[in-house]
């Protein structure tokens, strides 16, 4: 019996790697999750990847340099705001539409998704190479720092077209239950991010390599192979999405609609990055350069482990749009019951460790004892809330899959503009506590987003939204 049920297990997670558009409004709701999450969560851990790559290589270049990443990572969530805000919205359509059996409604909204996307990637990469110098000011960056990193800031943000098309795409995917070509689109992105790294970074025999600026190549280039992956399956034409040459031309009603959801997406996670933009100027403004690095290195960490929850979450987004799109709301919301329990169950494991190890891991990217300290007091300390960010993240997603992308916005606003950001300035200006409580700031933030969430979700209104 037990080897019977260890044979199914595999056969599942085989079946879950390999990748093949379903029907998820019919079957078994646990198959359904497990199917859609173990790629969603492996094409997420992935793209954490890319972060932590970088910080492994340019921390031997000295913490000027892992200032100058963390700085540019932090302000590049803005890049990544709008395209997660636009893949959300291209999610919750094409799942929609895919639940309703409408495919060449799906595949109509993915191509405007990609003209929306173009433009505004134009427009980002404008206001990047002209204002990278004072964004790293705002920052609180250093002359040196601005000195050593003006380049790194520049190329990330006149490549973030790749940034932007690798979300989308995968956003379209995932709408139409194919989480596992998201999935190799990043695989394929990441090998390439990871071999080119150490090599523009520092060079190959004679050569010296290009130092900061090699680091930003290397992942620009990884990410530009994994969008080439993902145009060529998207106008194949072999999966549910069949987007054909004639119908590239720009729709404006479906692009009005696809932008109304988009711009309430956008928003929600431009507050919730800006937020993190704010935070990491406090940090600067409170402990310098060296505390940068550190909370910069405990970040990248923190991020590796969240997005893989993200992907369950966007497991029950998918969930919900297909369902709510067969006429089925109460397997929506059991779905999305389901999805809770997993993720809290899997953050409170990445809480534990970051408890107990966090010396370690931090170890790992830096041999600067007071980088060091800063470092393992923000892993644990933000790392002490992980189970309320896994509850969280679940039902913010499963409302953005029904089309209410407002809400999520709301709470997103009230939740870290309102609390966090205050409560860290508060803790900054009005107290001696230091470091460690601005780092406190989020983890009662974060618990307090969850409670919210959860009661909204309760009242059962995103049930009725029509996409």
């Amino acid at each position: 019996m037990y080897l019977d049920k260890i044979i199914s297990y595999f056969s599942l997670i085989k079946s879950a790697l390999r990748g093949e558009e379903r029907d998820y409004t019919q079957g078994s709701i646990k198959t359904a999750i497990v199917l859609l999450s173990i790629p969603m969560i492996l094409e997420l851990s992935l793209e954490s990847v890319f972060a932590l790559v970088d910080m492994y290589f340019v921390g031997r270049l000295g913490p000027n340099a892992i200032a100058v990443v963390g700085y540019t990572e932090s302000m590049v969530t803005l890049v990544y705001s709008v395209a997660i805000g636009l893949s959300t919205a291209a999610t919750a359509v094409i799942a929609r539409r895919v639940g309703e059996k409408e495919l060449k409604g799906a595949s109509k909204a993915a191509i405007q998704a990609l003209f929306i996307a173009i433009v505004l990637s134009a427009i980002l990469s404008i206001l990047g190479l002209s204002y990278a110098k004072d964004m790293l000011l705002f920052m609180g960056a250093s002359t040196e720092v601005i000195s050593e990193g003006l380049g790194f800031t520049k190329i990330m943000f006149g490549f973030n077209i790749v940034i932007m098309l690798l979300f989308l795409i995968n956003g379209i995917f995932r709408g139409a239950g194919n989480a596992a070509l998201a999935m190799k689109s990043l695989w394929i992105a990441s090998i390439f991010n990871i071999i080119l790294d150490p090599l523009l970074i520092y060079g190959i025999g004679s050569w010296q390599g290009w130092g900061l600026e090699g680091a930003a190549i290397a992942t620009c280039i990884g990410r530009g192979s994994g969008v080439a992956y993902q145009m060529y399956h998207l106008f194949s034409g072999s999966g549910l999405i069949k987007i054909r040459w004639s119908d590239v031309v720009p729709d404006l009603t479906i692009i009005k609609s696809m932008i109304s959801l988009a711009w309430p997406a956008t928003f929600q996670f431009i507050i919730a990055s800006g937020s993190w933009i704010i935070l990491t100027r406090i940090v600067a403004e409170t402990g310098g350069t060296e505390a940068s690095a550190g909370y910069q290195i405990a970040i990248r960490n923190v991020i590796f482990f969240i997005l893989p929850a993200w992907g369950l979450s966007n497991a029950a987004a998918t969930l919900v749009g297909q369902n709510l799109g067969a006429g089925q709301p109460q397997r929506a919301e059991k779905s999305v019951k389901l999805a809770i329990l997993y993720n809290a169950v899997f953050m409170s494991i990445v809480s534990l460790i970051f408890i107990l190890l966090s010396p370690e891991i931090i170890s790992c990217f830096t041999d600067q004892p007071g980088v060091h300290r800063i470092g393992v007091n923000a892993l644990q300390i933000i790392g002490s809330g992980f189970i309320f960010y896994g509850i969280g993240m679940v039902i913010i997603q499963s409302l953005n899959g029904a089309g209410d992308t407002r809400t999520p916005t709301w709470i997103n606003f009230v939740g870290f503009w309102l609390f966090q950001i205050p409560l860290a300035y508060f803790f900054q200006n009005y107290t001696d506590l230091g470091l460690n409580a601005i780092f406190s700031a989020v983890p009662i933030a974060e618990t307090g987003i969850a409670i919210a969430a959860y009661f909204i979700f309760k009242q059962g209104k995103w049930k009725q939204m029509k996409v």
